[in-house]
């Protein structure tokens, strides 16, 4: 049987965890009789999401916490990675913007294809200047790098393990702190993914899921676009320069 890593970035998620978003995720993998891990990265939290997750894993041993200095979304979700063991691996957002029953349009998709991501539609709800800021960062992430996909931000990416392998040891390091002044969220991260896997020959199926906007106060639109921006020219002087 295929098995599932999902691997959860954490950070202060007291608010989540409390509403009972791990106990979505497990009630969808043990519905559908999955072989899974669900691998929470916590980020340094300074609320009681720690506590909150050590109880979790107390209750289900498919659970498991690792344990970072804060250093932002991206080093978390790479830890995960790298200490996950399943065939497939499966990243997502604490908050379930996508829910965790999105991942049945994912795994038929394995067959034939190495990474499927997420892709928001219309992303109702969403504030307008998210909306303009999403739209403005597609057209020069066009330009810029070329990458075909219509969303490269959605939190709800699966990987097999051969991409993981080749893509992560050559982006690790870039990510091994908060990154370039920008925010928690780390925006250039996905796009250097996908970059990467695009460069390497790796198949990338793109699917639409459902999205519910979530209101947290770690986007800050400018400061993260700026951030991304940075990112992107970063990428195209890596890629030209040879060290990919």
């Amino acid at each position: 049987m295929t098995k599932i890593s999902v691997v959860i970035p954490s950070y202060n998620e007291e608010k989540n965890l409390r509403r009972g978003v791990l106990e979505e995720v497990e009630k969808y993998l043990e519905d559908k009789e999955l072989d899974y891990e669900v691998i929470i990265v916590d980020d340094g939290s300074s609320d009681s999401s720690l506590e909150l997750v050590k109880n979790k894993i107390k209750k289900n041993e498919n659970f498991k916490l690792i344990q970072n200095s804060h250093g932002g979304k991206a080093i978390a979700v790479i830890t995960g990675m790298e200490a996950s063991d399943g065939d497939i691996v499966l990243f997502t957002d604490m908050d379930q913007a996508t829910p965790i029953t999105q991942l049945s349009k994912f795994l038929p998709k394995f067959s034939a294809w190495d990474i499927v991501i997420g892709s928001r539609s219309g992303r109702k709800g969403a504030p307008l200047i998210r909306k303009f800021a999403a739209w403005a960062f597609s057209l020069l992430r066009g330009i810029i790098l070329g990458l075909p996909f219509s969303d490269t931000q959605c939190g709800f990416k699966a990987f097999n393990k051969a991409a993981i392998k080749k893509i992560i040891p050559k982006i690790k390091d870039e990510w091994g702190v908060v990154h370039t002044g920008g925010g928690a969220v780390n925006a250039g991260f996905d796009v250097e993914l996908l970059y990467l896997a695009k460069k390497y020959g790796f198949k990338i199926a793109e699917v639409p899921v459902d999205w519910n906007y979530v209101d947290t106060e770690r986007v800050q639109v400018v400061k993260d676009a700026a951030a991304a921006i940075y990112d992107m020219f970063r990428i195209r002087w890596n890629d030209l320069s040879g060290k990919y």
